[in-house]
Protein backbone atom coordinates (compact mmCIF):
# COMPACT_ATOMS: atom_id res chain seq x y z
CA UNK A 1 0.00 0.00 0.00
CA UNK A 2 1.89 2.87 -1.24
CA UNK A 3 1.25 6.64 0.12
CA UNK A 4 2.41 9.54 -2.03
CA UNK A 5 2.71 12.84 0.32
CA UNK A 6 3.15 16.12 -1.72
CA UNK A 7 4.78 19.06 1.10
CA UNK A 8 4.25 22.61 0.29
CA UNK A 9 7.02 23.63 2.60
CA UNK A 10 6.67 27.48 4.22
CA UNK A 11 8.22 29.32 7.36
CA UNK A 12 5.31 29.23 9.34
CA UNK A 13 3.25 26.36 8.08
CA UNK A 14 3.35 22.97 5.78
CA UNK A 15 0.59 21.88 3.29
CA UNK A 16 0.39 18.64 2.92
CA UNK A 17 -1.58 16.42 0.23
CA UNK A 18 -1.96 12.67 0.54
CA UNK A 19 -2.20 10.77 -2.69
CA UNK A 20 -2.81 6.58 -3.04
CA UNK A 21 -1.09 4.58 -5.47
CA UNK A 22 -4.08 5.32 -7.98
CA UNK A 23 -4.30 8.98 -7.28
CA UNK A 24 -7.19 9.34 -5.31
CA UNK A 25 -6.87 12.08 -2.67
CA UNK A 26 -6.50 10.35 0.73
CA UNK A 27 -6.26 13.37 2.70
CA UNK A 28 -5.20 17.23 3.15
CA UNK A 29 -3.68 18.93 6.10
CA UNK A 30 -1.98 22.30 6.97
CA UNK A 31 1.01 21.44 9.73
CA UNK A 32 2.87 23.53 11.62
CA UNK A 33 6.67 23.88 10.50
CA UNK A 34 8.00 22.22 12.94
CA UNK A 35 10.35 19.13 13.02
CA UNK A 36 8.08 17.21 15.42
CA UNK A 37 4.92 17.99 13.99
CA UNK A 38 5.84 16.44 10.30
CA UNK A 39 7.18 13.37 11.55
CA UNK A 40 4.12 12.41 13.92
CA UNK A 41 1.79 13.45 10.79
CA UNK A 42 4.19 10.77 8.48
CA UNK A 43 4.67 8.37 11.43
CA UNK A 44 0.29 8.28 11.32
CA UNK A 45 0.21 7.61 7.96
CA UNK A 46 -0.18 4.01 7.10
CA UNK A 47 1.79 1.73 3.87
CA UNK A 48 4.80 3.14 2.22
CA UNK A 49 5.40 6.46 2.41
CA UNK A 50 7.01 8.30 -0.57
CA UNK A 51 7.73 11.86 0.31
CA UNK A 52 8.39 14.67 -1.70
CA UNK A 53 9.20 18.67 -1.31
CA UNK A 54 10.30 21.42 -3.48
CA UNK A 55 13.75 22.70 -3.34
CA UNK A 56 13.83 25.81 -0.75
CA UNK A 57 15.60 27.07 2.43
CA UNK A 58 13.87 24.49 4.35
CA UNK A 59 14.78 21.42 1.95
CA UNK A 60 18.42 20.58 3.67
CA UNK A 61 16.52 20.37 6.66
CA UNK A 62 13.66 18.86 5.87
CA UNK A 63 15.23 16.30 4.56
CA UNK A 64 17.69 15.42 7.27
CA UNK A 65 14.65 14.84 9.79
CA UNK A 66 12.24 13.34 7.76
CA UNK A 67 14.01 11.19 5.24
CA UNK A 68 14.31 8.32 8.11
CA UNK A 69 10.77 8.38 8.38
CA UNK A 70 10.18 7.40 4.79
CA UNK A 71 10.81 4.83 1.94
CA UNK A 72 11.82 6.98 -0.54
CA UNK A 73 12.76 11.36 -0.37
CA UNK A 74 13.24 13.20 -3.14
CA UNK A 75 13.95 17.13 -3.52
CA UNK A 76 12.28 18.74 -6.42
CA UNK A 77 14.12 21.51 -8.75
CA UNK A 78 12.37 25.02 -8.96
CA UNK A 79 10.44 24.96 -11.73
CA UNK A 80 11.82 26.72 -14.93
CA UNK A 81 8.73 28.62 -15.48
CA UNK A 82 5.87 30.40 -13.50
CA UNK A 83 2.87 28.65 -13.10
CA UNK A 84 0.05 30.07 -15.22
CA UNK A 85 -3.01 28.04 -14.08
CA UNK A 86 -4.78 27.83 -11.12
CA UNK A 87 -2.02 28.71 -7.83
CA UNK A 88 -2.37 27.28 -4.30
CA UNK A 89 -0.48 25.78 -1.29
CA UNK A 90 -3.14 22.79 -1.96
CA UNK A 91 -2.48 22.31 -5.85
CA UNK A 92 1.54 22.21 -4.48
CA UNK A 93 1.47 19.87 -2.98
CA UNK A 94 -0.54 17.50 -4.70
CA UNK A 95 0.92 18.76 -7.91
CA UNK A 96 4.17 17.74 -6.47
CA UNK A 97 2.92 14.46 -5.29
CA UNK A 98 1.21 13.42 -8.38
CA UNK A 99 4.74 14.02 -10.04
CA UNK A 100 6.24 11.30 -7.48
CA UNK A 101 3.40 8.92 -8.24
CA UNK A 102 3.65 8.76 -12.28
CA UNK A 103 7.55 9.43 -11.84
CA UNK A 104 7.79 12.70 -14.27
CA UNK A 105 10.04 14.40 -12.06
CA UNK A 106 12.14 16.66 -14.33
CA UNK A 107 15.01 17.90 -12.06
CA UNK A 108 15.99 16.39 -8.28
CA UNK A 109 18.04 17.70 -6.11
CA UNK A 110 20.59 15.27 -4.09
CA UNK A 111 20.42 16.09 -0.79
CA UNK A 112 22.55 13.43 1.07
CA UNK A 113 25.50 15.27 2.58
CA UNK A 114 26.44 12.40 4.63
CA UNK A 115 30.18 12.59 6.03
CA UNK A 116 30.58 16.35 4.66
CA UNK A 117 27.58 17.61 5.77
CA UNK A 118 30.02 19.81 8.36
CA UNK A 119 32.41 20.69 5.26
CA UNK A 120 29.30 21.75 3.59
CA UNK A 121 28.57 24.29 6.24
CA UNK A 122 31.69 25.71 6.34
CA UNK A 123 32.48 25.93 2.67
CA UNK A 124 29.24 27.98 2.15
CA UNK A 125 30.53 30.02 4.77
CA UNK A 126 33.95 30.70 2.93
CA UNK A 127 32.11 31.08 -0.36
CA UNK A 128 29.79 33.76 1.11
CA UNK A 129 32.67 35.28 3.16
CA UNK A 130 34.87 35.22 -0.03
CA UNK A 131 32.21 37.29 -1.96
CA UNK A 132 31.65 39.59 0.64
CA UNK A 133 35.22 40.47 0.44
CA UNK A 134 35.32 40.80 -3.57
CA UNK A 135 32.43 43.14 -3.61
CA UNK A 136 33.74 45.53 -0.89
CA UNK A 137 37.04 45.81 -3.04
CA UNK A 138 35.55 45.93 -6.32
CA UNK A 139 33.07 49.05 -4.65
CA UNK A 140 36.86 50.37 -3.49
CA UNK A 141 38.78 49.98 -6.88
CA UNK A 142 35.36 51.79 -8.24
CA UNK A 143 35.90 54.96 -6.11
CA UNK A 144 39.47 55.49 -7.42
CA UNK A 145 38.54 54.80 -10.75
CA UNK A 146 35.39 57.24 -10.99
CA UNK A 147 38.33 60.25 -10.47
CA UNK A 148 40.45 58.72 -13.15
CA UNK A 149 43.23 57.00 -10.64
CA UNK A 150 44.54 54.28 -11.99
CA UNK A 151 44.69 50.96 -9.45
CA UNK A 152 47.36 48.21 -10.71
CA UNK A 153 46.90 44.95 -9.85
CA UNK A 154 45.78 45.33 -6.32
CA UNK A 155 47.78 47.63 -4.83
CA UNK A 156 45.47 49.99 -3.38
CA UNK A 157 43.94 46.96 -0.96
CA UNK A 158 47.31 47.29 1.13
CA UNK A 159 46.37 48.30 4.62
CA UNK A 160 49.73 49.79 4.89
CA UNK A 161 49.82 52.07 1.84
CA UNK A 162 45.91 53.32 2.69
CA UNK A 163 47.13 56.70 3.79
CA UNK A 164 49.00 57.47 0.47
CA UNK A 165 46.07 55.67 -2.12
CA UNK A 166 43.23 58.27 0.24
CA UNK A 167 45.61 61.40 -0.34
CA UNK A 168 45.17 60.47 -4.30
CA UNK A 169 41.57 61.12 -3.95
CA UNK A 170 39.76 64.76 -4.05
CA UNK A 171 38.33 65.33 -0.22
CA UNK A 172 35.00 64.55 -0.75
CA UNK A 173 35.50 61.10 -2.01
CA UNK A 174 38.07 60.47 1.08
CA UNK A 175 34.83 59.26 3.58
CA UNK A 176 33.00 56.55 1.84
CA UNK A 177 36.66 55.17 0.18
CA UNK A 178 37.98 55.14 4.12
CA UNK A 179 34.83 53.39 5.30
CA UNK A 180 35.19 50.37 2.25
CA UNK A 181 38.82 50.25 3.92
CA UNK A 182 37.59 49.60 7.06
CA UNK A 183 35.12 47.15 5.78
CA UNK A 184 37.61 45.49 4.12
CA UNK A 185 39.95 45.22 7.01
CA UNK A 186 37.73 43.79 9.25
CA UNK A 187 36.46 41.19 6.08
CA UNK A 188 39.85 39.99 5.05
CA UNK A 189 40.97 37.79 8.66
CA UNK A 190 37.32 36.59 8.74
CA UNK A 191 38.19 35.44 5.49
CA UNK A 192 41.22 33.84 6.10
CA UNK A 193 40.09 32.04 9.20
CA UNK A 194 36.81 30.63 7.34
CA UNK A 195 39.49 28.72 4.77
CA UNK A 196 41.46 27.72 7.54
CA UNK A 197 38.65 26.03 9.34
CA UNK A 198 37.04 24.41 5.95
CA UNK A 199 40.99 22.97 4.87
CA UNK A 200 40.89 21.83 8.57
CA UNK A 201 37.98 19.81 8.26
CA UNK A 202 38.51 18.75 4.74
CA UNK A 203 41.58 17.08 5.61
CA UNK A 204 39.60 14.76 7.98
CA UNK A 205 38.77 12.72 5.05
CA UNK A 206 41.18 10.57 3.16
CA UNK A 207 39.76 11.09 -0.03
CA UNK A 208 40.94 14.70 0.27
CA UNK A 209 44.18 13.40 -0.21
CA UNK A 210 43.71 11.62 -2.73
CA UNK A 211 41.68 13.89 -4.97
CA UNK A 212 44.74 16.95 -4.02
CA UNK A 213 47.25 14.80 -5.92
CA UNK A 214 45.69 15.95 -9.22
CA UNK A 215 47.54 18.32 -11.01
CA UNK A 216 45.72 22.02 -10.66
CA UNK A 217 43.40 20.48 -7.44
CA UNK A 218 44.81 22.39 -4.93
CA UNK A 219 43.81 22.19 -0.93
CA UNK A 220 41.12 24.57 -1.65
CA UNK A 221 39.71 23.37 -4.62
CA UNK A 222 39.04 19.81 -3.40
CA UNK A 223 37.82 21.25 -0.22
CA UNK A 224 35.06 23.20 -2.24
CA UNK A 225 33.95 19.92 -4.45
CA UNK A 226 33.98 17.18 -1.78
CA UNK A 227 30.62 18.69 -0.60
CA UNK A 228 28.98 19.15 -3.92
CA UNK A 229 30.21 16.07 -5.55
CA UNK A 230 29.54 13.96 -2.01
CA UNK A 231 29.67 10.76 -3.64
CA UNK A 232 31.23 9.84 -7.63
CA UNK A 233 28.82 7.05 -7.43
CA UNK A 234 25.91 9.55 -8.22
CA UNK A 235 27.08 9.31 -11.78
CA UNK A 236 26.30 6.77 -14.57
CA UNK A 237 29.00 8.08 -16.50
CA UNK A 238 31.74 10.53 -17.22
CA UNK A 239 29.38 12.03 -19.36
CA UNK A 240 26.97 13.21 -17.15
CA UNK A 241 29.10 14.45 -14.73
CA UNK A 242 30.43 16.53 -17.18
CA UNK A 243 26.76 18.10 -17.74
CA UNK A 244 26.53 18.54 -14.58
CA UNK A 245 29.85 20.50 -14.01
CA UNK A 246 28.82 22.20 -17.38
CA UNK A 247 31.45 20.85 -19.40
CA UNK A 248 29.27 19.24 -22.16
CA UNK A 249 28.84 20.05 -25.49
CA UNK A 250 25.80 21.09 -27.18
CA UNK A 251 24.62 21.51 -30.55
CA UNK A 252 21.58 23.97 -31.57
CA UNK A 253 20.01 24.62 -34.90
CA UNK A 254 16.79 25.62 -36.50
CA UNK A 255 15.08 25.40 -38.99
CA UNK A 256 16.66 21.82 -40.00
CA UNK A 257 14.09 20.98 -43.17
CA UNK A 258 13.54 21.86 -46.10
CA UNK A 259 10.76 20.89 -49.23
CA UNK A 260 12.66 19.96 -52.30
CA UNK A 261 11.18 20.47 -55.73
CA UNK A 262 9.45 16.96 -55.69
CA UNK A 263 7.50 17.67 -52.87
CA UNK A 264 9.39 15.76 -50.08
CA UNK A 265 10.88 16.66 -47.09
CA UNK A 266 14.69 16.83 -47.07
CA UNK A 267 17.74 17.92 -44.12
CA UNK A 268 18.67 21.56 -44.82
CA UNK A 269 22.39 22.66 -44.78
CA UNK A 270 21.97 24.52 -41.60
CA UNK A 271 24.63 25.94 -39.58
CA UNK A 272 24.36 24.05 -36.14
CA UNK A 273 26.02 26.51 -33.17
CA UNK A 274 28.02 24.70 -30.50
CA UNK A 275 28.63 25.58 -26.90
CA UNK A 276 28.28 24.27 -23.71
CA UNK A 277 24.87 23.39 -21.87
CA UNK A 278 23.73 26.11 -19.51
CA UNK A 279 22.23 23.97 -16.46
CA UNK A 280 24.89 23.21 -14.27
CA UNK A 281 27.22 23.59 -11.05
CA UNK A 282 28.69 26.63 -11.29
CA UNK A 283 31.00 26.35 -8.61
CA UNK A 284 32.18 22.77 -9.88
CA UNK A 285 32.66 24.35 -13.43
CA UNK A 286 34.72 27.61 -11.90
CA UNK A 287 36.72 24.77 -10.10
CA UNK A 288 37.81 22.46 -13.19
CA UNK A 289 38.79 25.22 -15.60
CA UNK A 290 40.66 27.25 -12.75
CA UNK A 291 42.62 23.76 -12.70
CA UNK A 292 42.88 23.23 -16.06
CA UNK A 293 44.23 27.26 -16.12
CA UNK A 294 46.33 25.64 -13.79
CA UNK A 295 47.97 22.96 -15.19
CA UNK A 296 48.47 25.25 -18.58
CA UNK A 297 50.10 27.76 -16.78
CA UNK A 298 52.47 25.86 -14.54
CA UNK A 299 54.14 23.85 -17.67
CA UNK A 300 55.12 20.98 -16.30
CA UNK A 301 55.97 18.81 -19.54
CA UNK A 302 56.65 15.66 -17.22
CA UNK A 303 52.93 16.01 -16.49
CA UNK A 304 50.93 13.33 -19.09
CA UNK A 305 47.81 16.15 -18.36
CA UNK A 306 50.06 18.91 -20.05
CA UNK A 307 51.20 16.82 -22.75
CA UNK A 308 47.76 16.37 -23.65
CA UNK A 309 47.26 19.86 -23.77
CA UNK A 310 50.35 20.55 -25.83
CA UNK A 311 49.39 17.45 -28.38
CA UNK A 312 45.92 19.51 -29.34
CA UNK A 313 47.37 22.52 -29.91
CA UNK A 314 49.73 20.64 -32.47
CA UNK A 315 46.97 18.91 -33.98
CA UNK A 316 45.07 22.24 -35.00
CA UNK A 317 43.34 22.50 -31.75
CA UNK A 318 42.29 26.32 -30.81
CA UNK A 319 43.62 27.10 -27.35
CA UNK A 320 40.22 27.72 -25.29
CA UNK A 321 39.06 24.34 -26.96
CA UNK A 322 41.84 22.35 -25.61
CA UNK A 323 41.60 23.75 -22.73
CA UNK A 324 37.96 22.81 -21.97
CA UNK A 325 38.98 19.44 -23.07
CA UNK A 326 41.74 19.09 -20.02
CA UNK A 327 39.03 20.87 -17.78
CA UNK A 328 37.05 17.47 -18.84
CA UNK A 329 40.13 15.27 -18.78
CA UNK A 330 41.00 16.51 -14.98
CA UNK A 331 37.31 15.88 -14.05
CA UNK A 332 36.91 11.91 -15.75
CA UNK A 333 40.54 11.66 -13.49
CA UNK A 334 38.86 12.94 -10.23
CA UNK A 335 35.90 10.91 -11.03
CA UNK A 336 38.01 7.89 -11.50
CA UNK A 337 40.31 8.24 -8.52
CA UNK A 338 37.76 9.13 -6.61
CA UNK A 339 36.09 5.33 -7.02
CA UNK A 340 39.10 3.47 -7.00
CA UNK A 341 40.82 5.21 -4.10
CA UNK A 342 44.07 5.73 -5.47
CA UNK A 343 46.39 8.54 -5.65
CA UNK A 344 47.37 10.86 -9.23
CA UNK A 345 49.90 8.15 -10.80
CA UNK A 346 51.71 10.29 -14.23
CA UNK A 347 52.98 6.92 -15.60
CA UNK A 348 49.92 5.39 -15.42
CA UNK A 349 48.40 7.88 -17.16
CA UNK A 350 50.81 8.13 -19.64
CA UNK A 351 50.20 4.66 -20.47
CA UNK A 352 46.75 5.29 -21.22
Amino acid sequence: MDRYIGLDVHSASCTAGVLSAKGKRLKETVLETNGKVLVEFLKTTPGNRHLIIEEGTHAAWLYEILSPHVQEMLVLGAPKTKNVGQKSDKFDAFGAAEKLRIGSIERRVYKRLGEFSTLSSLSKAYTNVMVDSVRVMSRLKAVFRSRGIPTGEGQIYSQETKEAWLKKLPTKMRPPAATYYLELEALLPVREQAMKDMLKESKRHRVFHVLKSIPGLGDRRVAELLPIVITPYRFPSKRAFWDYCGLGVVTRSSSDWVRTPDGKWQRAATIQTRGLNFNHNHTLKKIFKGAATSVVGQKRVQDPIYQHYLSLLDNGTKPNLAKLTIARQIASVMLSLWRSGEEYDGKKMKKK
